[in-house]
């Protein structure tokens, strides 16, 4: 069938075209189905959409993406077939089923994953699949390697590589600005890629990014690496395991994390790292809540480690409260900024960060990782690799703390008790924070005046919540009035009541973090 391009001004992250229902009817293919394009020799698979009104009968409604493939103009004709379901269809099937797939099934599947060739529908119904039925260590290596070799690799002449990553759960985690320039200071190689926030105030990439740009690409990564021994990015500009944006973008909606693994093990893959280091933060209100779980956790990242030619060691890192005092990204960065600069800074801040760089330096020979890690901070080495990476990916090395502006709209939240603080509730800190604007506003977020343990007078400041936006401010504002933050009294009770928070509350929050 012959149809008449329609352009539609639309972007999507897969090709779809729109046909008339008559036009569809008479092709015998249904929406979300497949059609095959071509023109003047050129070819293209898209999804299609049926429409009656916004379309006629005889023409096609072209995203930008197939327009741009097939390189037509309005009212040029197109050839419009049935294409065949993408084999990896079967595949996703056989999971449906219960059963486990073999290396090259799920290679097809990550590499129609990542030409979108499959519908979000399709997708949903691997994901579901994986977190239905789970994964064997072997599906789970496969599924790593596929996302890794599927995307770019880092190829870098300093060898070994060393790596760090946090599963996430804990605001205010700026710990990996803190280690990557110790370790790479101690002379190893750190490539560090980084997520930005998908359910939390700021990923690492949204910290660094009020130091120095991290939309840098895969060329520009390797030049500041071999420079400076190390980077802080944004992994989604460098393309590393691209089909991990994708699965996370059905895990979100869905409140379900299956990727976990191949998600963080894929990435180290793709730099090429060959000793890891994974903090687990541990609490109540995180992904791992008890030493059972870190343990069982830990096992399975290690066992999946020695399958992609890696040592990993895990650390379950106390998380009961935000890290340090900062949560929202220019004040995270602030605070590691300081922090680098002056050798010292927060006490479970400072710790957190020398441990997981320490075992990295045990992993190159060091007997007691955590002492040298302690006292390259101290010695003022960190900070001075620190300029060198902010240098070398284009900020500016000589940047203070009130070059890092912060919101305007500030409220200062205070205790209506004596006694001391017995519990932070993270969930709401997280909350709150991105209420009043973080990540999209960098300076945006909440700061603490007291933490666990603290003596507390009625009357002081528990923590402050700083915005860009009025509206924001406002609602942030609000919103600690009414939601349960802190918990202060005399003694600690058998009983919270109402921890970790109100239950409307509770209910609009997952951790999706990498």
């Amino acid at each position: 069938m012959l149809l008449k391009a329609r352009f539609l001004k639309i972007e999507a992250e897969k090709p779809i075209v729109i046909l008339n229902r008559d036009d569809a009817e008479d092709l015998g293919i249904r929406a979300l189905e497949r059609v095959e394009l071509r023109f003047r020799g050129k070819k293209a698979i898209a999804i299609t959409n049926l429409a009656e009104k916004i379309i006629r009968k005889g023409e096609i409604g072209l995203y930008m993406e197939i327009t741009k493939h097939l390189d037509v103009i309005p009212g040029d004709k197109i050839s419009v077939t049935i294409a065949n379901s993408p084999k990896s269809l079967e595949f996703i099937r056989k999971k449906l089923n219960g059963q486990t797939l073999q290396r090259n099934e799920i290679r097809s599947i990550i590499e129609d994953t990542i030409n979108h060739n499959l519908s979000d529908i399709e997708l949903t119904a691997f994901v579901t699949s994986l977190y239905t039925y789970g994964m064997s260590m072997e599906e789970i290596a496969a599924l790593s390697i596929s996302m890794a070799e599927t995307g770019k690799i880092l190829k870098l002449k300093k060898k070994p590589v060393y790596d760090k990553h946090s599963i996430g759960g804990c605001p205010g985690d700026k710990t990996s600005i803190l280690a990557v320039p110790i370790v790479a200071a101690a002379g190893l190689t750190i490539p560090k890629t980084s997520s930005r926030a998908i359910t939390s105030p700021a990923g690492t990439a949204d910290r660094f990014e009020c130091l120095a740009p991290v939309n840098l690409d895969l060329e520009e990564v390797e030049r500041v690496v071999e420079k400076t021994n190390a980077c802080l990015v944004w992994g989604g500009s460098v393309d590393l395991a691209p089909a991990d944006d994708i699965f996370i973008k059905i895990e979100y909606p869905l409140s379900i994390d299956p990727f976990l693994l191949p998600s963080v093990m894929s990435k180290k893959k793709a730099v090429n790292a060959k000793y890891v280091v994974i903090d687990m933060p541990t609490g109540r209100e995180t992904k791992v809540r008890t030493a059972e779980e870190f343990e069982i956790l830990a096992n399975k990242f290690i066992q999946l480690g020695r399958k992609l030619g890696m040592r990993v060691e895990c650390v379950s890192t106390f998380a009961e409260q935000p890290i340090g005092f900062a949560v929202g990204p220019a004040l995270e960065a602030r605070e590691a900024l300081q922090t680098l600069k002056s050798g010292r800074g927060p006490s479970d801040l400072v710790d957190k960060a020398t441990t997981l760089a320490g075992v990295l330096l045990e992993f190159a020979g060091a007997k007691n990782g955590k002492k040298a890690a302690l006292d390259i901070l101290k010695s003022g080495k960190a900070y001075k690799k620190l300029k060198e990476i902010i240098e070398a990916q284009g900020g500016n090395p000589d940047i203070r703390n009130d070059d890092i502006l912060v919101g305007r709209k500030i409220a200062e939240v205070k205790s209506n008790r004596s006694g001391h603080v017995l519990w932070i509730s993270n969930k709401a800190v997280d909350i709150i924070a991105r209420e009043a604007g973080a990540p999209k506003d960098k300076g945006a977020g909440v700061y603490f005046k007291k933490k666990l343990g603290d003596k507390v007078k009625k009357g002081e400041t528990l923590f402050v919540i700083y915005a860009e936006k009025y509206s924001k401010f406002k609602n942030a504002v609000n919103l600690a009035n009414k939601i349960d933050v802190m918990g202060i009294g005399q003694k600690m009770r058998m009983k919270l009541e109402e921890f970790p928070g109100r239950k409307d509350e509770e209910e609009r929050y997952f951790i999706l973090e990498r």
